[in-house]
């Protein structure tokens, strides 16, 4: 078991890079053949990267969060799992080079420098600590892929307005599509916010004798989560749209993301567990 985990450790990269290079080519080159085949060579690496954190967490007995390198590789997981049901949803399948090749990123650290830990924290092993963290990084993911799409918004944005027309033109979806599949992505993480944070104000008091509500990191999340939610309702009541909204999902990321970051850095936390 323990030669199969680490020889999918190395198969992963692999899968990922070929699959960012079917969704790359059939982008740039308009390959038609390769339309029916990239949906399911994802669906494929996909199945194998579910099989792999299962897998590590029956061999290790543990979840796969206890170190940031196995984090990474359930964001890869994550980033993947987000598009597909975009692509599924939408029938766009025009930007998964874009979004793909950050689950390629996160799956290639991960892989270099993941370890193997059989001795872990009891609370490590907790299947619902698994669950509130695997739905926290998913919402979180599925914000850095509205990000993206707003980040593309605004590319064609600006081509368009330069008058140029060129591959990125020719092959993206309009920009009344880029913003509705950006929306789609901060309705689909703000719900799994949502069932993180719930499960987590349920369950961690009961699973930390430190449990605190002034803890930095929920206060975090939850601004987080009240920043993505105000977003939200601008959308639905104030008919914030467009442009704006695009820079609206790109900067509520960027908080996010840097704001995570400060506090794993500078704050204490009954969250840190290694």
């Amino acid at each position: 078991m323990k030669n199969l985990i680490d020889g999918t450790t190395i198969l992963l990269p692999l899968l990922y890079t070929f699959t960012v290079w079917i969704y790359a080519r059939a982008f740039f080159t308009n390959a038609a053949s390769l339309e029916p085949v990239k949906r399911g060579f994802l669906l494929i690496t996909l199945c194998i990267h579910l099989a792999y954190l299962l897998l590590r967490t029956v061999v290790f007995g543990h979840p796969p969060i206890t170190t940031v390198f196995e984090i990474m590789s359930v964001i890869s997981f994550s980033v993947s799992v987000a598009y597909l049901y975009l692509e599924m949803r939408t029938r766009v399948r025009g930007t998964g080079t874009f979004i793909i090749v950050l689950a390629l990123f996160f799956q290639v650290v991960s892989s270099i420098f993941i370890k193997d830990l059989y001795e872990v924290k009891p609370v490590l092993r907790s299947t619902l600590l698994g669950f509130h963290v695997s739905t926290a990084l998913l919402g979180l993911t599925a914000f850095a892929i509205s990000a993206v799409y707003g980040s593309l918004y605004l590319m064609l944005y600006h081509d368009i307005k330069a008058n140029r027309f060129g591959v990125i033109y020719k092959r993206l979806p309009s920009l009344e599509i880029l913003t509705t599949l950006s929306f789609k992505s901060t309705i689909f993480g703000f719900i799994l916010l949502t069932t993180a944070i719930t499960i987590g104000f349920i369950w961690l008091p009961r699973a930390f004798q430190s449990f605190s509500y002034t803890d930095p990191k929920l206060i975090g999340t939850f601004l987080i989560w009240a920043l993505y939610g105000i977003g939200l309702l601008a959308k639905k009541i104030g008919g914030l749209h467009g442009r704006r909204l695009m820079i609206l999902a790109i900067t509520g990321f960027v908080i996010a993301f840097f704001s995570m970051t400060i506090i794993n850095m500078f704050f204490s936390s009954f969250h840190n567990f290694y």
